[in-house]
Formats: structure tokens, C-alpha cells, sequence
């Protein structure tokens, strides 16, 4: 078993958050991930040389080398291919997605839920809101009409900030981890701790995704958290946190997840989560990573026939977002 210890979850319930070292198995968990992944950036690199995006495949690089070549040279962020979950908008029958056995695998690592379970309980239900993000060194990252990185650090947000109001009372757990080591250098994550003390603040639609405005927080209270491989960092719902920029020669890939209490709203109910983990009833756990990849497909397919469903309470013409 992997519970936390009393100190650690004190930790957590005083600052918000809390690295947990050595928590997955890297040759089990994170090695397959790769793996899988070099898979579909062959298919994305197939594509954009067939559509003249690319001159070369690159297929001799490393992942992190020829992902970088591949989004400099198309100009273009492809990270969709790769992500577990979908868009908010502009859902089509053809957006990629990638919800392979190896993710699935580490969605359900049966050591990543002994340490959840120390925190929510034992019915677990895998929050839909989880992302893998490929960032890119911004010196050759994809840039905008206006010399903007178009995918750069993550501006200062909580996480109950990108789901509905619905789900303001859910213990919504976030679970993050890099497949790599991560440090100031190549964009680790920073919080401010402490900050979940606090309401849900504002936050303002932005080019990089919803930001708190940095009219209500102290910027100079944060902390940055580099992590080990194998790590993993456990964020409060209302921990106040954002990503440094990739200012390295190396990318940073990470898994962002969630967990929470089943039957509690997710804040994004379009979307598919499943159970996880019971101790009331194991037979509604789900372990089956090709039912686990139809449940978003058919998701996929039926946000394509309809309008794009509201996932955000913000309004950008608020005071603070002037």
C-alpha cells in the first residue's frame, strides 16, 4: 500500500499541495507511456508530410527532439493528438484524441490510488478534466501572428476554476506528474501555498487559457516544485498554481489528473469519467482500456451532431478582466 502518512496529509491540508516521491514505477508505468506515444507522433508525423506540412518525417530524433522539430517546422500546436481528453469547442468526428492501454494504465496504477484513496476515501471516480501537455522549448515554439508563443507557460489558476460551478463542492483531487524530469529550467509547476484557504477567485479568458488576474494574488509567495521522475505533486482544488516557461533544450511532458469522491459532479458531466476504485462495489470498477477509449469516441461523436456545450463561468468583459 501506498497511503500517505499523517505528516504528509497535514502537509497537504496546510499548504495545498505535496510532492510525493517515488510514487509510480517508472519502467512499469511511465517507459509504456512513452513508448505508446512514439506511435502516435509517427501517425501525426505521416500526416503533415502528406499534407505538405513537413518536409521530413525525422524519424531518426528522439521523442522530445523530433516533437520540437515537428511543431517549429509546421508552426503548429499538435498537442490534441496526443491529449486523453477533448476540446471544449469545435468537436468534429475526426478530432484526435489518444486514450491508449498505457495511459489507461496509469489513470488506474493501483499505487497512484493507494495515495488518492488516503486523501478522498476509497470510491474513486477518474475526473474527466485530465490532460497530457507537451511543452516545447520556446525558443522553437510554434508562435502567433504577433511573436507570441502560442502554447507557453500556463497562467496562475485553480483547478475548480476550469470546471462549472456544479462542481465547487466536490473533492476534486489533482494528480500531476512529468514523464521526465522537470525543473525551473524547462517549465516546472509553481504554487502559492497556502492559497486554498481561499474562495474561487476570478479568472479571465485568456490566449493561454482561463488566468486569475494578478490584481488578486502575490506572485512573489510562490514556490516553484521541480520533480523527479516518478514523482507525483497532489494539488487542493483551490491551490493557486501556474507553469514556468521551457526556457531549456528540452521539452516538458506531463500528466495532469483528477480524482474525486463517486457521485459527485465533475464540472464537465459531457465528458466521460469512470470508477476507479470501490470498496463498496469492485464489480463497477472499470479495467478495460478499449471500453475506456469508446466511452470518449462516443463522446467525440456526439458533441460533434451537437452545439459546443459551456464550460466556462467566466466572463471576459468583468472589471478585473479589463
Amino acid at each position: 500500500m501506498h497511503q500517505l502518512d499523517l505528516k504528509q496529509l497535514q502537509h497537504l491540508e496546510e499548504y495545498g499541495y505535496l510532492v510525493v516521491e517515488n510514487a509510480i514505477e517508472p519502467e512499469n508505468i511511465l517507459d509504456p507511456i512513452m513508448t505508446e506515444y512514439e506511435s502516435v507522433l509517427d501517425s501525426l508525423a505521416t500526416k503533415l508530410k502528406s499534407d505538405g506540412k513537413i518536409d521530413s518525417l525525422h524519424s531518426m530524433l528522439s521523442f522530445g527532439d523530433r516533437v520540437t522539430k515537428i511543431y517549429h517546422e509546421s508552426n503548429s500546436i499538435h498537442n490534441q493528438y496526443f491529449d486523453f481528453s477533448l476540446p471544449q469547442k469545435g468537436i468534429t468526428k475526426d478530432t484526435p484524441f489518444w486514450a491508449g492501454p498505457a495511459v489507461f494504465d496509469a489513470l488506474t496504477n493501483p499505487n497512484l490510488l493507494d495515495i488518492v484513496e488516503s486523501v478522498i476515501g476509497p470510491e474513486i471516480y477518474s475526473n474527466p478534466v485530465q490532460h497530457v501537455r507537451v511543452k516545447v522549448p520556446e525558443n522553437k515554439a510554434p508562435r502567433d501572428s504577433g511573436g507570441n508563443v502560442i502554447y507557453g507557460a500556463t497562467p496562475w489558476h485553480q483547478d475548480l476554476g476550469v470546471v462549472t460551478e456544479e462542481a465547487d463542492g466536490t473533492d476534486l483531487l489533482t494528480v500531476w506528474f512529468p514523464l521526465m524530469d522537470t525543473d525551473v529550467e524547462n517549465g516546472c509547476l509553481q504554487v502559492i501555498p497556502g492559497s486554498h484557504r481561499d474562495k474561487v477567485l476570478t479568472h479571465c479568458p485568456g490566449a493561454q487559457g482561463i488566468q486569475i488576474p494578478e490584481s488578486l494574488l502575490d506572485p512573489d509567495k510562490a514556490r516553484a516544485i521541480p520533480m523527479k521522475r516518478g514523482s507525483v505533486l497532489l494539488l487542493h482544488r483551490k491551490t493557486i498554481h501556474s507553469a514556468l516557461p521551457n526556457r531549456s533544450n528540452r521539452i516538458r511532458w506531463s500528466f495532469d489528473l483528477r480524482y474525486q469522491p463517486i457521485g459527485q459532479p465533475t464540472g464537465r458531466e459531457t465528458f466521460p469519467g469512470f470508477i476507479a476504485r470501490s470498496a463498496l462495489d469492485s464489480s463497477k470498477e472499470l479495467h478495460d482500456p478499449v471500453a475506456w477509449f469508446q466511452m470518449w469516441k462516443t463522446a467525440r461523436d456526439s458533441l460533434a451532431r451537437d452545439d459546443d456545450p459551456s464550460y466556462n463561468r467566466w466572463d471576459a468583459n468583468h472589471a478585473l478582466c479589463a
